[in-house]
């Protein structure tokens, strides 16, 4: 119940509070900032709600009071409409601070109203900008005068405006912003105008130069709302050069024209200056540099230099160089030189010519017209060793290349003489010559010698030809004076050359500082005939048939024996011993661990075969020749090695015509087939007094001994003989 009645009177409080709000007069619309132009009318709104007290208007904290056709009431107070009208206004009247007021409804409610303040402005057109440089005023349409690469400040001043105008800062039609504001203060002389300023920090390029830098004020009492002032970039930079018609090719004295311009660009404008390099006084003052013919002397190292306010231009430089065919100045040492033979010459010849010449020593050659041969490539030439080859006359040519033709001149000729023993002219012959059978050979050599040679001969062998002579068939003839001075050609003749006539030619030759000789190989071929080419046929046929029998002979010799057996039992064998004792003549077998030795004739070295090791003894079958009938036997010798005991046993015995054999043969022939171990010896008779007898193969069988003896002799009739002889051992080795 008592919250209820505390909500009443609150809800009672607030309905009076909001009653009384209602009722208290306030600020429905508060003057604001207005401008004016000069002698025009202005109107400061100011509306008041339930308004209820007096409208009044004070300017600068100042009452204003109402004047007619100056300060009037724009309507009716009645209604709340407190606004005014300020006729004509003026600036020194008018400009200022106006404030809006209304007193109390009365005395209770206390709500007098005061506006906010509201500036008044008369606006006063502000005075043409100005642009400044350095403390200087640049004025309009004149030059900025600034410095390549540097930052420009230039100032914009724009004074007595009110309010202060906008200003801004365009490069021709680019508008540039400056990092700094614009800055406004009073006039010290007018208080109520104002001073704009703007200052630009510029960066100043070459390219800058000529361009329009304006500053524009913005004000709404200027006619066109705006005004501005512009002034031109002058930027000083430094010389900047270029060579024009420098040449590209080769420039020919007195017949080529040069002109090189040194082109400057520059601001201010540079002054230019060509020099030469060796001359302390200038070439041109012009940028322009003419040569019309050029001649050798104005080649040279020549160098433009620009300079101006901003400073100097890095120097151009240009070589000149003018060229000119060569042109000889000396040759020699004397137009003629005596050099003894073998001993050294030297000339030398100077030239001058742009390029510098090359040089060529020529050596003109009688044997030939206009025939010339190379001696040098330098300005000297060198002779180390001199001969008769190098006598003659000798000229120096020099030759150089203008405009990619070659310019050459020679100069006049030199001569060398030489003088010492005579020489043959070796290196303009052939040493060796081939003729026909039948034909005439001419050999023919050039000997040079100075004095003339006093004896000139030919010799081969034994024999001996001077020079106007003949022996049969050869002639040698009188010397002949050859087309070189001081040289002669003697030729030997032989007439109807045969396969005699194949030697070596000797031409000597002598005066009193002494001699020289040469020889020359005469080669005579004989004809061709077919008794050679069949001669050649036969015998190579003869070597394939040789090569055909002996492959054959090879492949059937490999053939003929049989090859060693693997079925070689070592404990079948060791069951098996020959008797030591046995001394019968009568043999059946040999053990399979015997040493076979093939003897051959006397002094000759024995074949020994040893297929294993003997234990108890050893056995030899051996071949010893019978001194009495010039036949041979074999015997098979037995030794023990315990008491050295030797039995011998003849077996087989031939002679060079057939092959017998000693012994019960039959009986051999009777065990053959209860024989098992087989050793095959091959008897090869290369003649009928040698023979030899060798191993090619043993098999050894479990319980017996065989020898096979195959005896091979050289009859004609009877290629191959064989005989098989089958020995059986008592102890059945």
């Amino acid at each position: 119940m008592i919250q209820k009645i505390i909500l009443l009177c609150i809800l009672i409080i607030l309905l009076s509070t909001i009653k009384v709000t209602k009722c208290m007069q306030r600020f429905e619309q508060q003057p604001s900032y207005t401008e004016v132009n000069p002698g025009q009318d202005a109107l400061l709104v100011c509306k008041i709600q339930n308004k209820r007290g007096t409208c009044s208007w004070q300017k600068d904290n100042k009452p204003v009071g109402m004047h007619l056709h100056k300060y009037e009431w724009a309507g009716s107070q009645e209604t709340g409409e407190c606004s005014i009208w300020i006729k004509s206004a003026k600036l020194e009247f008018d400009d200022g601070i106006w404030e809006c007021q209304v007193t109390a409804s009365n005395f209770h409610t206390q709500d007098a109203l005061t506006s906010f303040p509201a500036k008044l402005v008369v606006r006063v057109p502000p005075q043409m900008p100005k642009i400044e440089f350095n403390t200087s005023q640049i004025l309009p349409g004149q030059n900025l005068t600034v410095m390549q690469g540097e930052i420009a400040t230039v100032k914009c001043i724009s004074n007595y405006g009110n309010p202060p105008p906008v200003l801004k800062w365009l490069l021709d039609l680019d508008e540039i912003r400056s990092p700094r504001k614009q800055t406004n203060s009073t006039e010290l002389d007018n208080p109520k105008t104002w001073m704009a300023t703007s200052l630009l920090e510029l960066a100043i390029t070459k390219d800058s130069h000529g361009r329009l830098l304006k500053c524009v004020a913005y004000h709404e009492s200027y006619p066109s709302k705006s005004a501005s002032t512009e002034v031109r970039l002058n930027v000083m930079f430094v010389p900047e050069t270029r060579l024009i018609g420098v040449p590209a090719t080769d420039i020919e004295e007195f017949i080529d024209t040069v002109a090189i311009r040194c082109q400057v660009n520059a601001n201010p404008r540079a002054n230019v200056v060509w020099k030469k390099e060796g001359l302390s006084q200038p070439v041109s003052l012009q940028e322009l540099l003419k040569f019309s013919p050029v001649t050798r002397q104005n080649s040279g190292l020549y160098t433009c230099h620009a300079r101006n306010a901003a400073g100097e231009a890095p120097p151009l430089r240009f070589n000149l160089s003018i060229k000119y065919p060569p042109k000889i100045l000396s040759v020699g040492p004397d137009r003629l030189t005596t050099s003894p033979l073998y001993t050294s010459a030297t000339f030398e010849c100077i030239a001058e010519g742009n390029p510098l010449p090359t040089y060529q020593w020529l050596q003109r050659l009688p044997t030939r017209p206009n025939y010339v041969r190379e001696q040098g490539r330098e300005a000297k030439l060198h002779i180390s060793n001199v001969t008769y080859d190098h006598q003659g006359e000798y000229v120096c040519k020099a030759v150089n290349i203008i405009g990619g033709m070659e310019r050459e001149v020679q100069s006049e000729s030199v001569v060398l003489q030489v003088v010492g023993a005579p020489q043959i002219l070796k290196f303009l012959l052939l040493n060796e010559i081939e003729i026909e059978r039948g034909d005439t050979a001419n050999i023919s050599l050039i000997i040079c010698s100075d004095p003339r040679p006093k004896f000139v001969a030919w010799e081969w062998g034994s024999l001996q030809l001077e020079a106007g002579s003949q022996i049969g068939k050869y002639k040698a003839d009188e010397l002949i004076q050859d087309l070189r001075e001081d040289c002669y050609i003697s030729v030997l003749h032989i007439q109807d050359a045969d396969a005699t006539d194949s030697r070596a030619y000797h031409l000597m030759a002598e005066n009193d500082r002494g001699k020289d000789r040469h020889t020359v190989k005469l080669f005579v071929n004989e004809p061709f005939r077919i008794n050679t080419v069949l001669i050649f046929a036969c015998g190579i046929t003869t070597a394939l048939l040789l090569l055909i029998c002996v492959c054959l002979y090879t492949l059937r010799t490999e053939n003929c024996c049989p090859t060693k057996k693997n079925n070689y039992k070592e404990n079948n064998l060791n069951g098996q011993r020959l008797d030591v004792e046995n001394k019968s003549l009568r043999l059946e077998a040999i053990p399979s661990d015997a040493i076979y030795t093939a003897k051959r004739e006397p002094n000759h070295d024995n074949l020994t075969v040893n297929p294993d090791t003997l234990k108890s003894s050893s056995t030899i079958f051996k071949h010893e020749d019978n001194p009495d009938n010039g036949n041979g036997e074999y015997v098979l010798e037995r030794r023990s090695r315990l008491n050295g005991k030797l039995d011998s046993f003849p077996v087989i015995s031939f002679d060079p015509q057939s092959v017998s054999y000693a012994g019960d043969l039959k009986s051999q022939q009777q065990n053959q087939k209860e024989t098992n171990d087989v050793l095959d010896i091959k008897k090869e008779f290369k003649d009928s007094k040698r023979h030899s007898v060798y191993c090619k193969t043993m098999t050894v069988r479990p319980s017996r001994s065989q020898i096979r003896v195959n005896g091979i002799h050289n009859n004609k009739q009877d290629d191959t003989q064989s005989r098989t002889s089958t020995l059986r051992s008592n102890s059945g080795v």
